[in-house]
């Protein structure tokens, strides 16, 4: 019996309100895909970055919670067996699947020439992955989505935009980091191949922050400093990041022998980056923090970076310069859900140490009787303490770095 004439389910009503889930609407196409191509409905199916709808949608098939990963599995075999021990499909999945979606016919020659096409196409995304472990979650999304089938169109197309995608991230992170429009040109024959909303540059920079672990985000600056955190730079004097009492350039020395902040942008951290460091640089995450410091010690403070919130590439890019030439990064920032995201972001990219950014520190910052401001948005972690952030659900309030200033610059001389 063909796969196209499996018997129709014994409640298609069930079926539909259970495996018809819009949530699910990926599995259901997996594995009409595998139908078509005569592949068997066994072993797993995987989507990476699913949503808490698809994460409940595979609950409530499976009747158990499908894990919390970075992504979702499902065996497919699983499935089949749930749905028949049910009496919702007694044809299986397969049966289900055509009675959700229709009858599947067997590829005639042609589509199977179109399909061994795209999987020579994929093939270089296969070996990319091979080749760069950490980009093997990408290449599955990228094959599974159809994200390039709608960019290229065609698989000859796509063979040829994969082919210099690959060659682009084989060459990232620059170091030193260079020119985005000279790098473009270098490795895709024009200047303007990663400009926003090309095919090239949506692939390649999703490809890029896979390596380099740079946040999701939408907008101009968030894209700017994407492709400065893997060394290519579209802007060198917008992005920049502030400073206390650092020293290794003439005009960071009179900065600070006057205890003033200064502003170093990250064209002059690219070509000429300070000479030295100190043995410990503290960090924080607020200007607050820095002002407040030059106020008080003026150029006894000891050296300050300042964030401003979430990491620019300035920012990036001076810590790891001091971090590579010996010092010792201590940081410290706001005691709520969005400090922890900051600061696990930098961790990723920059070993630091916490500064009074502890679950004990916490405790004692935090308002007696929970009277202080409560924590808003979704938890986060924190690697380098993990009770900070059993700490944070327990008590329920937020502690911005403003609250602390006085323990704070206690530290600074």
């Amino acid at each position: 019996m063909s796969r196209s004439s499996t018997g129709p389910p014994a409640d298609d009503d069930r079926l539909r309100r259970l495996l018809g889930d819009p949530g699910l609407g990926w599995l259901v196409d997996r594995a009409r895909r595998r139908m078509e191509r005569e592949q068997p409905l066994s072993g797993q199916v995987s989507l990476s970055a699913p949503t808490p709808d698809q994460r409940r949608s595979a609950e409530r098939l499976l009747g158990r919670h499908p894990g919390s990963g970075r992504s979702l599995t499902v065996r497919l075999d699983e499935v089949d067996s749930v749905l028949r021990r049910s009496g919702v499909s007694t044809g299986g999945l397969a049966g289900a699947v055509v009675t959700l979606t229709g009858p599947v016919v067997p590829p005639g020659p042609a589509r199977q020439a179109e399909s061994r096409a795209w999987q020579v196409a994929y093939a270089v995304l296969d070996a990319l992955a091979d080749e760069i472990p950490a980009l093997a979650a990408w290449a599955a999304r990228l094959r599974g989505d159809g994200l390039i089938r709608r960019l290229a169109g065609t698989p000859t197309a796509a063979q040829a935009l994969l082919r210099e995608v690959a060659a682009a991230l084989r060459a990232l992170p620059a170091d030193p980091p260079v020119s985005l429009p000279a790098f473009a040109a270098r490795v895709f024959g024009s200047a303007h191949a990663l400009d926003d909303g090309t095919p090239s540059a949506t692939l390649t920079l999703a490809g890029a922050r896979t390596l380099t672990g740079f946040p999701d985000g939408t907008g101009a600056e968030w894209r700017r400093e994407a492709w400065a955190s893997a060394g290519l730079l579209r802007d060198e004097l917008s992005s920049t990041v502030l400073t206390l009492n650092l020293r290794g350039t003439p005009a960071l020395d009179w900065m600070a022998d006057v205890g003033e902040p200064a502003v170093l942008t990250l064209r002059q951290l690219v070509r000429r980056p300070p000479s030295g460091s100190a043995p410990e640089v503290r960090v924080c995450e607020n200007p607050a923090v820095i002002a407040a410091a030059a106020d008080a010690h003026g150029p006894d403070s000891r050296p300050l970076v300042c964030l401003q919130g979430q990491p620019s590439a300035a920012a990036v890019a001076l810590l790891r310069h001091l971090h590579e030439g010996g010092a010792t990064l201590l940081y410290h920032g706001d005691f709520d859900w969005g400090g922890l995201r900051i600061a696990s972001g930098l961790l990723r990219r920059v070993p630091w140490r916490p500064w009074r950014y502890t679950a004990a520190d916490y405790r004692v910052a935090a308002p007696a009787g929970s009277g202080g401001p409560l924590l808003a948005g979704p938890p986060a972690e924190a690697p380098w303490d993990p009770d900070l952030s059993r700490a944070l659900v327990e008590l329920g309030v937020r502690v911005e770095e403003e609250m602390l200033l006085d323990v704070l610059l206690s530290d600074l001389v």
